[in-house]
């Protein structure tokens, strides 16, 4: 049998040349998103082994891109590169000597998600002096029903879970379309907050760049400081903006378009981005930083969503190639570009070459319905119904792997459901009794496809997928089975945010912002980010 050749390598010093030259690269951590979140380059993007086929096609769409693969000895590189080689990817490499190449070539080393724009709203407001306002201080102004509004930059779901108390819902991209609105008297003072410092701290200065009238702060740390000072937070709040007014509206779509072209945005035609789209030499993301609600009402084809704020607090996920290309689309019944031009200001600070429609028509949005991302054709494998698979666990020899989220998993799955991690699953064999059948599951089966594939290379026990996943077992009413007690995989592939849910340590909270504070420094001692943040005008 002939052997795979050998997987060509790239050192820490290529990779770090191709951020300083601006040259495109993926750099990829194969881990699970605990392990990577420990330990990281500024740069790499977290794209677990498991998930190979359902992430690689939306977030490295060019299959001729350089990418480098590592882990830390976990033995997840090399089998991870061959898939991706077997996707089509055609320039795929070994990181040399892993993460630990990487240490002992003096790479510095990041912790947490989403670094780079976490440490670059540090940046920003290190050279800005973005104003913030401590917990105390705001509690005292809300209690004095003195004239302020609070405005929650997270998105919509974060907000509910937990919330400063008569905040309001307002997406990071969103605030300065709807400010003028929530805030129409100008000694209106304007808080911005999210869960700890960075989209308060974006948000606000978002506002500041945009020029408007009223005094802006943020809350210092967001729901962090808030509850570090003991003050107790809302829970199930609901309140959001209404429509932005006309004069409103092109008072925002002034400024926002005005910033984009001081940051260096392009202002891209529908030819402009034809050619874009053309250029076979560089990867391009096309993102509506439009509202959920409003891209599966109507959207351009071609475009993913990706809400504006979110697209800026998270940009190593939606795009995972540094030095690719960015377009930006908003639109809708007035598509004035405010979100878009918003965006594309601050994408433009952070390193990227972006570009934002600004003659697309409504007319033109005639894709409906909620993003759907592209990923890889789901492999042939057998299926049993849920009817078919609530006869088989009656009987004994059936062996039901759960591969969803864990957290998923612990809060609801179908009785006597093991939980594992497909990059496990041969370790997962070995310690489980050998069973007469296998079937797998996971949300809606989509990942559990591409893992019975797997299994079935694996053992001459039967594999068999369920039809519809876990959902399918949920919409027929059956009981699901809640905890922990049958995990054969450790939970590692979510790292546990300390800024996240209502029950996050209080050390855990003060260290998160300890490590924020430290950011600038770092990115000091890397050298590779690139980012040149806007001055006032």
């Amino acid at each position: 049998m002939s052997m795979a050749p050998a997987l060509p390598r790239l050192t820490a010093a290529d990779v770090r040349a191709a951020l300083l030259q601006r040259r495109e690269i993926a750099l990829i951590d194969v881990r699970e998103e605990d392990p990577y979140a420990r330990a990281h380059p500024l740069f790499a993007v977290q794209l677990s082994a498991g998930r190979i086929e359902l992430d690689a096609p939306w977030r490295l769409p060019r299959c001729d891109v350089d990418i480098a693969v590592y882990d830390d000895g976990e033995r997840l590189a090399e089998p991870a590169a061959r898939r991706l080689q077997a996707l089509g990817y055609t320039r795929v490499h070994l990181l040399d000597g892993g993460l630990q190449g990487w240490r002992d070539a003096g790479g510095e080393l990041f912790r947490d998600v989403n670094v780079p724009s976490k440490a670059f709203g540090e940046l920003v407001e290190h050279e800005r002096g973005t104003p913030s306002l401590p917990a105390e201080e705001v509690k005292a102004l809300l209690d004095a029903e003195a004239d302020v509004v609070v405005l929650d930059a997270r998105r919509f779901d974060e907000y509910r879970t937990m919330s400063i108390p008569g905040g309001i819902s307002v997406p990071g991209a969103e605030l300065a379309l709807r400010v003028r609105d929530l805030a129409p008297d100008p000694r209106t003072r304007v808080i911005v907050n999210c869960a700890g410092r960075t989209r308060s701290l974006i948000g606000a200065q978002s506002l500041i760049n945009a020029g408007i009238p009223n005094p802006v702060a943020a809350l210092r740390n967001g729901t962090i400081g808030w509850t570090l000072a003991g003050f107790e937070l809302q829970h199930g709040a609901d309140a959001t903006f209404g429509p932005a007014g006309e004069a409103q509206r092109r008072a925002a779509q002034a400024a926002a378009q005005a910033l984009a072209d001081r940051a260096g945005a392009l202002r891209l035609t529908a030819d402009g981005l034809a050619a874009w789209a053309l250029d076979a030499r560089r990867t391009l993301y096309r993102w509506d930083v439009r509202t959920p609600d409003e891209y599966a009402a109507g959207h351009l084809p071609g475009f993913g969503s990706a809400p504006g704020g979110q697209l800026v607090q998270e940009t190593d996920v939606f795009a995972a190639v540094r030095g690719a290309r960015i377009v930006l689309v908003d639109g809708g019944a007035a598509a004035d570009g405010v979100r878009a031009a918003m965006t594309a200001h601050w994408l433009a600070q952070l390193g990227w070459e972006v570009g934002w429609l600004v003659d697309a028509d409504p007319s033109q949005f005639t894709e409906t319905g909620p993003w759907k991302a592209p990923h890889a054709p789901f492999p042939e494998v057998p299926s049993v119904s849920v009817a078919e698979l609530r006869e088989l666990l009656a009987s004994p020899g059936t062996l039901l792997l759960d591969l969803t989220a864990s957290a998923h998993h612990v809060k609801g799955h179908i009785p006597g459901a093991w939980w594992a991690l497909r990059s496990q699953l041969p370790r997962v064999l070995q310690t489980l009794p050998t069973p007469d059948r296998i079937v797998l599951t996971c949300g809606s089966s989509a990942l559990a496809r591409f893992a019975a594939a797997d299994l079935a290379r694996l053992t001459d026990v039967p594999v068999a997928v369920l039809d519809g996943g876990n959902a399918a077992w949920a919409a027929q009413g059956l009981p699901l089975e809640a905890g922990g007690q049958r995990l054969a995989s450790e939970r590692i592939d979510r790292y546990r945010r300390p800024y996240e849910g209502t029950d996050a340590p209080r050390e855990a909270m003060q260290a998160y912002l300890d490590w924020e504070f430290g950011l600038v420094a770092q990115l000091g001692r890397d050298g590779t980010h690139g980012f040149k943040v806007l001055g006032a005008a």
